[in-house]
């Protein structure tokens, strides 16, 4: 039988989910968490699929009323870590059981962009390229007329293919609007001018604004907790990095309103702090 005529096959995939950690098995708690958490970061995490975490839940949880909660947001349900009851009754509601791994290091090139409606068109700093050269080893004849030829010498060692070249940053060279979203795939994102309020910058590395950052941004959106946010002019909505972020309600202290600012994980706690000019 060719693989033609079979009607499916099997491919390798890598996926990426968000990990809701659950801290309560109280519905309405749950729901109402839910629905702050979603209201605070706009359509950051619209329709990526979740793995939810119960492993430090004890109590029942609702399982059907969570996930319907979940869907509610666009956010499909597709596995649950957790043991013994909820386990059970997780996988009886249609999650899989699956284990959660620290993410891997960024992979080179593949830039992309997400923007809804008409958002600015990503230019690449340089073409994405992955290079790859192998070395292979001749041996030249011994002439004919010459005295009995010492034994060869071993070929070398064909020489490891090269590093493949790190991704360029995608780079964005023009103002951001309200509404416009821009994600740079596996890679750094670089917008020189501003990010308005109501736009959305994100990036599998680290996002670089110089000029005034007004709107939303997300370093590390694959789980990257080394990724850092740096901006000339600090002014956000929000600040995320790895899925942990911060709503800025009030306006920032005078040391870091729209001033220069670093932005970076510190185990899981966000931290924003004054670049020094």
């Amino acid at each position: 039988m060719t693989t033609d005529s079979l009607a499916l096959d099997f491919k390798s995939a890598t996926l990426y989910a968000i990990r809701v950690v659950l801290h309560d098995a109280d519905l309405d708690r749950l729901t109402a968490a839910l629905d702050q958490r979603m209201a605070d970061a706009g359509s950051f995490f619209e329709n990526e699929p979740v793995v939810v975490d119960a492993s430090r839940v004890d109590d029942p949880i609702d399982w059907p009323a969570l996930l319907a909660a979940l869907r509610g947001h666009n956010l499909p349900p597709i596995g649950v870590v957790a043991e013994g009851a909820n386990l059970a009754a997780a996988q009886a509601a249609g999650l899989a059981a699956v284990e959660l791994s620290t993410p891997p290091a960024r992979p080179a090139p593949a830039v992309e962009t997400a923007p809804p409606n008409d958002a600015a068109t990503p230019v690449p700093a340089v073409p994405a390229a992955a290079l790859e050269t192998s070395a292979s080893a001749t041996t030249d004849k011994a002439p004919a007329d010459s005295s009995p030829a010492e034994p060869a010498a071993p070929a070398a060692a064909p020489e490891p293919p090269a590093v493949p070249a790190p991704a360029s940053a995608l780079v964005i060279t023009k103002p951001l609007r309200s509404g416009q979203r821009v994600y740079a795939r596996h890679t750094d994102l670089v917008v020189i001018g501003m990010v308005s309020q109501g736009a959305e910058v994100i990036a599998d590395g680290n996002v670089h604004v110089y000029g005034p950052l007004r709107g939303k941004a997300m370093a590390g959106a694959r789980g990257d907790t080394s990724a850092r946010i740096f901006t000339t002019q600090l002014d956000a909505e929000l600040l995320a990095v790895a899925g942990v972020y911060r709503v800025v309600e009030d306006k920032l202290d005078s040391t870091l309103h729209n001033q220069p600012a670093l932005v970076y994980l510190d185990g899981e706690t966000l931290r924003v702090e004054a670049l020094k000019k």
